[in-house]
This record gives C-alpha cells, structure tokens and sequence, in this order.
C-alpha cells in the first residue's frame, strides 16, 4: 500500500514530535493517493501549514497484478469502500477497514512518531466520505477527536453505488448494514460520539442528484438521536475537485482546533 504525509515545517524544529495532531484524509471512487495531494494539494497543505498539523492520504484499495478487480469504476482497484470483505474473491485483500483503522495510524506513528495518543481526525470525500463517517462511528470513543466528510455517501445500503459495493464485499446488503452511517448513528451508543460532525455537499452535486450521497437521511438520523451536525450545502457546487480545493481549508481548521484542545 501507498500513502502520502505531508509534516509542516514546525515538525522538523520540534524537540518533541510526539504528538503532532493528524488529519487522516480518504479519497472517493477511482482515487489514489495522488488524487488529493495533486488537486487539492494548495490549500489544504497551506492550511496544514498555518496549523501544525500532520496530513495522511493513503490509497482507496489495493493494487497489483494479482488483486481481484471489476471492468466498472465502482468496484474493486479504486474502488475499496473503506470495509474489510468477506465474500470471496474480495476478502484475501480488501481490508481496507482494518487498514485504516489500525495498520496504517500504527505505521504513521511508528515512524513519524505523530498522531499518537488518540490525536488524529479523520476526513473524506464520496466514497472516502463514507469511510471517514462509519470508521469514526464504528471505532471506540477517543479513536477519532473529529470526523468531517465531503459529499459523502452516506446510506449505502440504500443507494446503487453502496448497494453494489455491499452486495459483492458481504454477499448481501444485509450482511453489509454495519458499513452504512445513517444506520450506525442509530445504534446504542454512538449518539452524541462527536461534539460536532461538518459535512459540506454542493448544490449542483451530480450524483447527489442521483441519489448516491443521501444527505437528507443522515441528517434524519442525526436530529433523532441528538447528533450535533453542521451541514453546509454550498451553492454551485458539483462533486468535483475544485469544490474541495475551496473547502478544505476550513475542514482543516475545524479537526485542529479539536485536536488542540485535546492536547491542552
């Protein structure tokens, strides 16, 4: 596996490293590592900078000759889904799950010595989105200080791209569920796991439209359990890049000033 990580300048000068806070973002369909750090890349380490804060971007899935994939864009290489599969050909290799919440922040922290203690947030856009909100809702309290998401998809068991996904990695959408955010709010005791959840989605959000993302549903799900979540629904905005690079800025704010607080 690849991943990029981005230390501000302050890292190099630090008599201590341990602990820098650590943003762990996720990239969305069809992405690798370089999908962020090429497009985004600006702002939001010109953002990083201002903060002091450590930016990890690791690849959507495995890769290589000998890796299961699909002819379609929305499975398979690119295609990971941030879970650990269980059908067979995908659970040799698609753990994405366990690799983000355990592999990698283990490795990060081994050897850049940053995000250690519980320090580190997590963040996403689309399917990277989806995986930013359940990995965070999924893990134990204190694993994430923060979650934010980009147009994420946030009903997978009940829109195409989620149904598909869930139906080939679990065998059913069914046996898929415990990878869905709207239904993880409504668990016992994930209400209230955040202070505070930011999710930005355009207005113009192509497959918001065709109902991919399902904002409406999360937000539901969140007045019902008395989640704190601020949506922003920014005006003109499709799924793109661009609406990212534009934002990212304050998503990085947003998880260091949780971050800090957690420090002091």
């Amino acid at each position: 596996m690849i991943f990029a990580i981005f230390l501000p300048s302050c890292y190099q000068s630090a008599e201590k490293k341990d602990p820098f806070p650590t943003i762990y973002w996720l990239s969305g369909l069809t992405c690798t590592d370089e999908n962020f750090t090429k497009k985004a890349g600006p702002q939001a380490f010109a953002a990083a900078e201002e903060q002091g804060v450590c930016l990890v971007v690791p690849d959507t899935s495995p890769r290589g000759d000998d890796i299961p994939s699909d002819d379609a864009y929305d499975l398979g290489m690119g295609a990971g889904f941030y879970i650990n599969a269980t059908n067979s050909p995908w659970n040799v290799n698609f753990h994405m799950e366990s690799y983000i919440a355990t592999e990698l922040p283990a490795l990060v922290e081994s050897k850049f010595g940053v995000g250690t203690a519980g320090r580190r947030s997590l963040t996403g856009h689309s399917m990277g989105g989806h995986g930013a909100l359940t990995l965070a809702l999924k893990a134990p309290p204190g694993s994430w200080v923060s979650v934010s998401a980009f147009s994420p998809i946030c009903h997978p068991t009940a829109c195409p791209w989620g149904i598909k996904a869930l139906t080939n990695y679990f065998g059913s959408v069914e046996a898929g569920k415990e990878h869905d955010a709207t239904l993880l709010l409504e668990q016992p005791g994930k209400a209230a796991m955040f202070d505070d959840i930011l999710i930005d989605e355009g207005t113009d959000d192509e497959f918001g439209r065709a109902g991919q993302l399902l904002l409406s549903d999360f937000e539901e799900a969140a007045a019902r359990v008395g989640q704190k979540l601020t949506v922003r629904r920014q005006e003109g905005y499709d799924h793109s890049y661009n609406f990212i690079s534009t934002f990212i800025a304050d998503h990085v704010v947003f998880h260091a000033e949780k971050m800090r607080k957690v420090q002091a």
